[in-house]
């Protein structure tokens, strides 16, 4: 089974930790653990008709960092259901106090290894949209094998998407995101979705907000090239 790489962070300061202790109890689903500490039971299944409002389109987002992105959607879209799947715990936390002071309450956060939440946590056919913004590129070569969306990936997110489920992908670093292109053309589950070009690159995904690492990249003469491909009917 891939994992979520992670690297090595800083800690929660005192202040930090107690507001996290406070919010994790309202966003945080307590999600039962196998042999590591972000590892999922296999045997357990996220309900995800906890999730208010409890009906409604579903949106996972993978590697959803410090939460700019789930948040400012999640409030935008009140009548849909998000989860947002991370394992690094201060990104959870800047998440958590996000949400809670825009006022939040469609959203709900995973700390787990993505695949595993993939593989079994999520019920099959149980998500909408599936997202994945700006995963680690791990740009030298001998970290390549380290990405999260590769080939054993694409199974993953076929089980968990509906017919016609999109995964929307989005990535600064234009060898990765030409890995992942070719991945999506190559893959019989999926089918390029709607204003997609000829040469495979989606327009830029109106329901991504604007981050802070966004401007960055593009200020540094970076091009975000985005991807949507809609999981195929199941025969």
């Amino acid at each position: 089974m891939p994992v979520s790489f992670v690297r090595r962070s800083r800690r929660l300061s005192d202040g930090q930790q107690r507001l996290w202790d406070e919010q994790r109890r309202r966003y945080l689903v307590d999600v039962p653990r196998a042999a590591a500490s972000t590892s999922v039971d296999p045997a357990y299944r996220l309900d995800l008709g906890a999730v208010p409002p409890g009906q409604g389109p579903v949106v996972v987002e993978i590697g959803s960092g410090q939460g700019d992105a789930v948040v400012a959607a999640a409030g935008a879209r009140p009548g849909t259901r998000f989860v947002a799947v991370e394992v690094y715990e201060p990104g959870l936390a800047h998440t958590a106090r996000q949400a809670a002071e825009a006022g939040v309450e469609n959203l709900r956060l995973v700390q787990a290894n993505a695949p595993e939440v993939l593989a079994s946590a999520l019920p099959e056919a149980s998500v909408d949209e599936l997202w994945v913004f700006f995963p680690d590129p791990w740009r030298k070569a001998r970290h390549t094998k380290r990405r999260l969306v590769d080939q054993a990936f694409l199974p993953l997110a076929e089980r968990v998407l509906v017919d016609g489920g999109v995964l929307r992908f989005a990535s600064d670093w234009e060898p990765y995101a030409e890995q992942v292109r070719e991945l999506l053309e190559a893959a019989s589950g999926f089918v390029r979705d709607g204003a997609t070009t000829e040469d495979g690159w989606a327009p830029r995904f109106e329901g991504r907000v604007l981050t802070g690492f966004e401007r960055k990249g593009t200020a540094a003469g970076r091009v975000v090239h985005d991807l949507a491909y809609a999981r195929a009917p199941r025969g």
